[in-house]
């Protein structure tokens, strides 16, 4: 599944948070500007507060240039001469408050401050008077002679910097309601409206079908639905009504929601684009609000097309884990859904698509026919829609004469659209970080390897001991691999450490919908190969092998427990379709049975253990030969293990099975 990207800028939402933005900077502005005035103002301009001794002091060394009191706080500001500025003890204020005040003095009554002051001036003029003769009373005078101003005026600065929490609360009141709303109007009461995003002529989408590779059924079933929207004398000349609803169903990444786009691009009607989370709100109510709202204005613009995507945000089935006690607002929602769906009122010309990945949790009520007529499954793309996944995908890039999109297409297997895309994308990339001109096939490989097993660390510190253990690790895979019927062939072994793993190596699994015992016993042997080759090699195990005992073990519950292909416990599955078990506190089987199901996961994976081991006994030198390659060139093919092991005889068997002998018939 492939979408060229449109930049259309009627639809892209982040015009239409511009305001919105805008008016969260004027917001923060506001509220930085009166911090810092709160915190300018509440210092009352001075650097330090003195006491008698200090400013007696200052006055005795004539350093005070002037006096300023401040009625309101009741204290005196004090004003230093520049040479008093120069001195050391005073280099705080200069640094902090050049221009002053640079001290000030708290005092009790500005009458009795300005009579201790005068005294205080007197004794100093009679003491220099009586150490100096020559002196003049004029003289010394003039010399104390400090001027006072008084400020009687009210601070409103200060006074306005008090509303600064009222004023911050009634902001942050304002920004919560916009952006409830969405940027949208409607001011307080527009938090019940909808949100969803209406492309139409004025607002067109650039995907159509022409962009949707594979997802060939589910295409078919979508373009009737538009098919119907553009001709419906078609289909109501013989009676016939248009589906109500249609749910998307399958993996991420497999193009749902890309399908949704095409639909708008295509059928030519309002299309509203919404996401089961804009439904939720912490508000009582808004969700249901916005429902009704959304089908309000969609019955005004008839015929039209609803998409919410991931409805399993507000569709999941009711009463479930009803402990939590959270679920009464989105159970409001759904149950308003359902009834704009198929109650009372009509919905004629309103249709209604979804997609979710989690369809086993949604309510029943919601799936039944008259709402969601139709469940496509769009699942995951085989080999022919994979190779159309790609086509779509390079048609903007640059390749080299030797790119062959069906060979990657069969290096892809489990691919979703997303994951090929994204294989596209990372090859462009690799091919522009090494400067060339076209895309390789090389530089291809190069990211399915990365998006499979992470990015090449070489330089990881590893010792040759652990190096010579990886080696024989992912070697006994390849053996065991190559050895048994049904496991995946090999494509690629490599002991250069990618992401989380110390060696990593690529096999090609076959494509089937149905497996059985023997194959799946096949696989798990494989999967043990690694560890038995530790074993076989060295004689003892290391913690190596934590992801293939986890893989082997899942594999072996699965098959005793969901698939029903234990002996012991006979044709039974306790898999649960519904979902109900997830919200269980008690298992479907008894303690017995549990003991049963415990003693076959593990008799079952010590078989393959033990059968593991036994191959590589039987091939121990071929063995030793591949992990000796694989050690020096740190990556070994297919090829390698055809030279050393030969061709596998299964492979020949498959492609008589496929491709069948005829006989001449007289």
């Amino acid at each position: 599944m492939a979408a060229s990207n449109s930049n259309n800028p009627n639809t892209n939402p982040n015009n239409g948070n511009r305001s919105q933005r805008n008016l969260s900077i004027i917001y923060l502005a506001i509220t930085i500007v009166l911090i810092a005035l709160f915190f300018y103002t509440s210092a009352g301009g001075a650097v330090d507060e003195v006491d008698n001794t200090v400013f007696n002091k200052m006055i005795e060394n004539q350093d005070v240039k002037s006096l300023e009191y401040v009625k309101k706080d009741n204290c005196v500001q004090i004003y230093l001469t520049d040479d008093a500025l120069r001195k050391k003890e005073y280099e705080k204020a200069r640094k902090l408050n050049p221009d002053g005040p640079h001290y000030y003095i708290q005092i009790a009554d500005y009458q009795v401050f300005n009579d201790n002051l005068r005294e205080l001036k007197e004794e100093l003029i009679e003491s220099r008077l009586a150490a100096d003769t020559t002196l003049t009373r004029a003289k010394v005078k003039d010399d104390y002679e400090i001027p006072m101003k008084q400020n009687t005026t009210e601070n409103w600065m200060r006074e306005l910097i008090w509303l600064l929490p009222t004023l911050f609360i009634f902001g942050f009141f304002l920004y919560s309601m916009r952006a409830m709303r969405g940027g949208g109007g409607g001011g307080i009461f527009g938090i019940g409206k909808s949100k969803a995003q209406l492309f139409d002529a004025k607002s067109p989408t650039t995907v159509s079908f022409k962009d949707v590779a594979g997802m060939e059924g589910a295409k078919e079933e979508i373009e009737e639905i538009v098919d119907f929207l553009k001709n419906p004398k078609k289909y109501t000349v013989l009676g016939g009504k248009i589906p109500k609803g249609a749910l998307l169903v399958g993996p991420p990444g497999t193009g749902k929601t890309l399908l949704a786009k095409a639909v708008a691009g295509e059928a030519h009607v309002p299309f509203f684009s919404m996401s089961g989370a804009d439904f939720v709100e912490m508000f009582v109510g808004v969700g249901a609000s916005r429902v009704r709202d959304l089908f309000k204005t969609a019955k005004e613009k008839a015929p039209c097309i609803i998409f919410i995507d991931e409805i399993d945000a507000i569709g999941r089935a009711r009463g479930r884990n009803s402990l939590s006690g959270a679920n009464d607002e989105r159970e409001s929602t759904l149950n308003q859904l359902l009834t704009e769906m198929d109650g009372f009122s009509t919905n004629a010309g309103v249709i209604i698509l979804a997609a979710t990945n989690r369809a086993d949790v949604l309510d029943s009520a919601l799936l039944r026919a008259g709402r969601f007529d139709r469940q496509i499954h769009v699942e995951l793309p085989n080999l022919v829609e994979r190779k159309g996944i790609f086509e779509v995908h390079v048609r903007n890039l640059k390749l080299g004469p030797d790119v062959d999109l069906e060979f990657f297409a069969k290096q892809t297997p489990g691919f979703s659209g997303a994951d090929i895309a994204n294989v596209c994308n990372e090859a462009a990339l690799v091919a522009a970080r090494k400067s060339k001109s076209v895309i390789e096939k090389e530089d291809f490989l190069a990211a399915i390897d990365r998006i499979i097993g992470g990015l090449e660390k070489r330089g990881s510190l590893i010792t040759p001991e652990e190096k010579k253990v990886i080696a024989y690790h992912e070697s006994g895979h390849a053996s065991v691999s190559w050895l048994l019927r049904y496991a995946s062939p090999l494509v690629k072994v490599t002991i250069v450490p990618r992401g989380k793993s110390l060696g990593a190596a690529w096999y090609l699994p076959e494509e089937r919908h149905i497996t059985t015992y023997e194959q799946l016993f096949d696989e798990m042997t494989a999967t043990l190969g690694g560890r038995a080759a530790e074993e076989v090699i060295f004689g003892k195990i290391s913690t190596g092998a934590l992801s293939d005992l986890e893989k082997a073990s899942k594999q072996a519950y699965a098959m005793v427990v969901y698939y029903g292909l234990s002996k012991k416990l006979g044709n039974i599955s306790y898999y649960d379709s519904t979902g109900q078990a997830d919200y269980s506190f008690s298992k479907p089987y008894s303690e017995k049975t549990a003991e049963d199901i415990d003693s076959e996961v593990h008799d079952m994976i010590e078989a393959a253990y033990t059968r593991a081991k036994d191959i590589l006994e039987k091939n121990k030198d071929k063995l030793t030969q591949l992990a000796e390659i694989l050690l020096d060139k740190e990556v070994i093919f297919a090829e390698n293990l055809e030279t050393i092991f030969g061709k596998r005889e299964f492979d020949n068997a498959k492609q008589e099975v496929e491709q069948p002998k005829t006989e001449d018939k007289e």
